[in-house]
């Protein structure tokens, strides 16, 4: 499920991620068998819930004009770009209005978008990032272009996955739009302070990866959601 060596993106071939490329080329049925999970699970999730997303859709176009869903370039598996699927919550043209990160009292987000920040339901659409392969239901979350020419030689792990819907660090960070509200310059404080934590943590994930601690961070994101006010 790993590329060889040599055929990973220059940036990714350095010494600080070849650790983790040697444990990782270990687990070669544990990835196999996570995918297999992957396709199954998001399949099945995407028949259960159809009448959910059809709703939702129709939901935000009654609330603000533009596409129920929004489309945006992120960073997944071997630092490739691809188009991430979420339920719009902001107003249209958002992106081009603020920073790429968001805080808790951002004017852009829609009445129907807060609530479904909330309870993470803007994320569903990765139901079919998952189905394509660009995703997984576990793995560090995928930046923008512009935050991973920021990441350390180490950090470039990561890319040796695909980017995941969820993870210990969005866990940890759930409230990171909150530690952002009195920031007189969010992507800086972003940058120098939030992303290396999240990728600390993330990296500790990588180095114990195995099924069970996966499945064990996917019950605790249920919990995490469940438990939020």
């Amino acid at each position: 499920m790993l590329r060889n060596w040599k055929d990973l993106p220059k940036e990714l071939q350095n010494d600080e991620v070849f650790p983790y490329y040697k444990y990782l080329k270990n687990k070669q049925i544990s990835l196999f068998f996570k995918r297999v999970f992957d396709i199954i699970m998001s399949l099945f999730m995407i028949i259960i819930l159809s009448p959910l997303l059809i709703i939702l859709g129709i939901l935000i176009k009654i609330d603000s004009k533009g596409s129920p869903i929004y489309k945006s370039n992120r960073v997944t598996q071997y630092n490739r770009v691809f188009k991430i699927y979420k339920f719009r919550t902001m107003i249209e043209g958002a992106d081009k209005l603020g920073s790429q990160v968001t805080i808790d009292n951002d004017t852009r987000i829609t009445r129907i978008g807060k609530t479904l920040r909330k309870y993470r339901l803007d994320e569903l659409p990765q139901l079919f990032n998952i189905l394509k392969g660009d995703m997984s239901f576990v793995g560090t979350r995928p930046e923008s272009v512009h935050y991973v020419k920021y990441y350390t030689n180490e950090m470039y792990a990561t890319l040796l996955m695909r980017a995941g819907v969820t993870s210990k660090a969005s866990i940890e960070y759930k409230d990171e739009a909150e530690l952002l509200n009195m920031a007189e310059n969010v992507d800086n404080i972003y940058i120098n302070k939030i992303l290396p934590g999240k990728m600390e943590i993330n990296i500790n994930t990588l180095k114990n990866f195995s099924l069970i601690n996966e499945f064990k961070i996917l019950f605790n994101t249920i919990i995490a959601v469940i438990r939020k006010d």
